[in-house]
């Protein structure tokens, strides 16, 4: 089962259940604060030196069958080459958890993504599936990560998907979503556009 839901909605459900044995996978630097063991493949233990890290130095993760109540999967999985054997990992280490992906207008708009993300992903609200194909750029950059966290904040809905599985994390991989018929849209012609409409405006 594969749903739509809220980062607030799950903190507010590892709230409930604070005892509850937390994986934070693919931490980074932003490791959720109900994580009891968070995981990365670069060594951040002295970033953590209050929680228990684990380094990931394979493609197997590091932990038994069903080891969690609960899984936590932000920005991971876009970057995984291997995307379906990670899901089955995710899958075989626990029985749910949160998967918070970029939207594809989110991963256009930051540079930094070009080089580091793999694959787009959508949800289909009809059959309840994660769609995915590899990632494409169809609109230039013209933001850092640090600028498009501060936008998140505010446009949450249209630049992040944020789901919630049980059991299993239905996917299927799709190409027809990667729109390559459309040309690549220029971020300076956009800004040109809308400053020439702007001088139409006042000249009137």
């Amino acid at each position: 089962m594969l749903k739509r839901t809220s980062i607030n909605q799950i903190n507010l459900t590892l709230e409930k259940n604070p005892n509850w044995n937390v994986l934070d996978i693919g931490c980074g630097y932003r490791a959720h604060k109900k994580a009891n063991i968070i995981a990365d493949q670069q060594d951040l233990s002295a970033f953590y030196p209050d929680k228990k890290f684990i380094k990931i130095n394979e493609k197997r993760l590091p932990f038994k069958d069903k080891e969690f109540d609960f899984v936590i999967a932000s920005h991971v999985i876009e970057h995984v080459e291997d995307f379906q054997f990670f899901i089955s990992e995710i899958e075989r280490i626990s029985n749910k958890g949160y998967i918070e992906l970029p939207s594809k207008l989110g991963d256009n708009l930051v540079f930094e993504n070009k080089n580091d993300h793999i694959w787009w992903f959508e949800y289909n609200d009809i059959n309840n599936q994660l769609m995915t194909s590899k990632r494409n750029q169809i609109l230039e950059p013209f933001l850092t990560v640090a600028t498009g966290k501060l936008l998140e904040e505010i446009f949450r809905d249209s630049l992040i998907l944020e789901l919630y599985w049980e059991e299993k994390i239905d996917y299927k991989v799709d190409d027809s979503i990667r729109y390559s018929k459309y040309k690549k849209i220029s971020f300076i012609k956009l800004i040109k556009k809308y400053f020439s409409k702007r001088i139409r405006m006042i000249i009137k």
